[in-house]
């Protein structure tokens, strides 16, 4: 998949992830990876920028395998950016679909 792809809907993915439980940032990497390649690390500044910005709130929990592990918790900030995103997502989606149909067509 072309990484500026990626890049665009990485943000959207990792907010979206987070709605229904607090996730650690592998864990997200893992998820998303299930659906398109990822580089893990690439998750992390990401979930740095959303944290300062006051999407996230985060705390350590004890994990069984090793380290705490740093949960990420979705702000009512990062809920309200998240709709605005995918709103944005949504029109974006359909603009460039209309536009890919109509130049396929005979």
């Amino acid at each position: 998949m072309n990484i500026q792809f990626k890049k665009g809907v990485l943000e959207i993915c990792v907010l979206v992830l987070t709605t229904r439980g607090d996730r650690y940032g592998y864990e997200l990497a893992v998820m998303i990876s299930e659906k398109f390649e990822l580089a893990v690390g690439s998750v992390y500044p990401l979930l740095n920028r959303l944290t300062q910005e006051g999407y996230f709130s985060t705390y350590l929990k004890e994990s069984t395998e090793g380290p705490p592990r740093k949960y990420y918790h979705l702000t009512p900030e990062g809920w309200g950016h998240m709709r605005m995103l995918i709103a944005e997502w949504n029109s974006f989606t359909k603009a460039v679909n209309e536009i890919v149909e109509d130049g396929l067509r005979p």
